[in-house]
């Protein structure tokens, strides 16, 4: 079987360098935090790790992140994807910094993989060695513990999480029930390292398995 990559696009960002204070007091924005850096990508799963890349590598925080119903083919417009993320930083500088270690993770991280010729069945299975302030606060872990991301359409993914459990000594920390807002499952596993590559190849092993033999019980 053929793996092929699916890349995500970062498709519009801009730069707040003074938020209002009524669209402040809407997000529930620290007082600190007076500059925003928005992003929309074409994948959510690989947006919501590179915001938390952003917050590793740069003095910002994650203020707003959402996946749009039904994924980025429902798109709202040619601009939207399937996620929105704002950073936010003290001043312009530091966002303008965080949004650009971000649109490079969305362009060139990690990404969806596909089991068809198509593009349209895929997962995504990626090991975080070293979590963010964002990731592991949403896990329930300290910054700086690694996590198996991984999601896959529902049935995959629930089989792939049983798989993931059993081949590794990994905890789930979230669990992402089906269907998700764009219509896929998965979770958040955490563990050591090794462990946490262990389960991700595991749960793309199972997806890939099944993908092959979809009617095979």
């Amino acid at each position: 079987m053929k793996i092929k990559k699916v890349p995500a696009f970062a498709l519009a960002s801009r730069i707040i360098p003074n938020v209002d204070a009524g669209l402040r007091d809407s997000l529930m924005i620290p007082k600190h935090i007076r500059s925003l850096g928005l992003v929309t990508s074409s994948s959510d799963d690989v947006g919501y790790t590179a915001l938390d890349e952003a917050t590793k590598k740069t003095a910002v925080e994650v203020i707003y992140a959402k996946s749009f119903y039904a994924g980025a083919a429902h798109a709202s417009g040619p601009l939207s994807g399937e996620f929105l993320g704002i950073l936010g930083g003290a001043t312009p500088s530091e966002v303008k910094s965080g949004l650009e270690v971000a649109i490079q993770m969305i362009n060139d991280g990690p990404a969806f993989y596909a089991v068809d010729e198509a593009g349209e069945h895929a997962y995504f299975a990626h090991t975080i060695s070293r979590t963010g302030t964002y990731l592991s606060k949403m896990a329930g872990i300290k910054p700086g513990e690694p996590l198996a991301y991984l999601i896959a359409p529902p049935l995959e993914a629930m089989v792939g999480l049983d798989a993931s459990l059993k081949a590794a000594d990994v905890k789930l920390c979230v669990f992402y029930g089906p269907p998700t807002e764009t219509n896929f499952g998965g979770g958040l596993l955490t563990g050591s390292q090794s462990a946490c590559m262990a389960a991700a190849e595991a749960f793309a092993y199972t997806i890939r398995k099944i993908a092959n033999s979809p009617l095979s019980f």
